[in-house]
């Protein structure tokens, strides 16, 4: 079965100077003038909300199947695999925002924020809301859509973020009033385990170790492990592991790079440790990965 290489299949939003530029746009309108085969796996270089308005189907994201259901919205991160079952078919809205449009973190509410909603690919990757929330929602959506027309009005840019993060707590609200394992960024234990998120999202090439984190978060590593614990039940190193298989799983399925210079991209020196840390992982040699029919696993 040939596989969709991923060098080939990167659809870009991101044509602002300074990469502020947002798009909002309708299904199924859209997809029947994109050029991209939403039905195939595929992925982007910007973040992306996709909302569906009405359920029916399924969306696959980073090889699970999630089903779709009324006022589900999913949060997508750059880099993410994902498609959809006949997506000429829903109805809904597409809000994409380049990565430099959420770059800026200036507080713990905008690293949680971000690495809440988006990057946590330990969690389920989406949201379904309440009717209320919905026309809340699309009271900001209308406002951004007005602010897009003034892009020679001054502070464009930074009232398009302003609503921008107002819809993200929005939806951020109401997700964690419905979630018993909310996270509350007071605790400082929480705003550890979104900073570490954050650190492994960025750093999980080249740092392999519980202590490399603990260390460049300025923390002991048995803190850091007592905090992963309390708010995820799971260790550091274990969403350490994880996250270096997520991305292995994506390079050995979709794209053309040998098993070695995967390893090496990775930060394994040593490409017989790769391979045996995947098949510990997977339960798949990388060859046999990339070989298998299926797309799911």
């Amino acid at each position: 079965m040939e596989q969709p290489q991923l060098d080939t299949i990167y659809n870009m939003v991101c044509n602002a100077p300074k990469g502020a530029e947002l798009s909002i746009d309708y299904m199924p309108a859209f997809f029947e003038h994109d050029e991209m085969d939403n039905d195939s796996p595929h992925v982007h270089t910007f973040y992306e909300i996709i909302w569906f308005r009405e359920g029916g189907g399924t969306h696959t994201v980073d090889f699970k199947e999630y089903p779709i259901e009324k006022d589900t919205l999913f949060f997508l991160a750059p880099g993410q695999v994902h498609f959809f079952d006949h997506a000429v078919e829903h109805k809904g809205i597409l809000i994409k925002f380049c990565t430099d449009f959420l770059k800026e973190e200036h507080t713990d509410e905008d690293i949680y924020i971000k690495y809440n909603l988006f990057n946590a690919f330990d969690s389920q990757p989406y949201c379904i809301i309440s009717e209320d929330t919905a026309q809340r929602l699309l009271l900001v959506l209308r406002k951004l859509e007005e602010e897009q027309a003034n892009e020679n009005l001054i502070g464009h840019v930074d009232m398009l973020r302003s609503l921008t993060k107002i819809f993200l707590i929005l939806i951020h609200r109401h997700c964690e009033k419905n979630n018993d394992n909310a996270l509350n960024e007071t605790k400082t234990s929480h705003r550890l385990f979104v900073q570490f998120r954050k650190a492994l999202e960025q750093h999980y090439m080249r740092m392999h170790t519980v202590k490399e984190y603990a260390d460049y978060l300025n923390v002991s590593a048995k803190t850091l492990s007592n905090s992963i614990l309390e708010c995820a039940g799971k260790t550091p190193l274990s969403f350490i592991n994880d996250r270096i298989t997520l991305e292995a799983k994506r390079l050995v399925r979709f794209s053309n790079m040998m098993i070695k210079e995967i390893a090496d991209h990775l930060g394994f020196e040593d490409p017989s440790y790769f391979v045996k840390f995947f098949k510990r992982q997977t339960g798949y040699l990388p060859s046999s990965f990339r070989e298998q029919e299926d797309f799911m696993y």
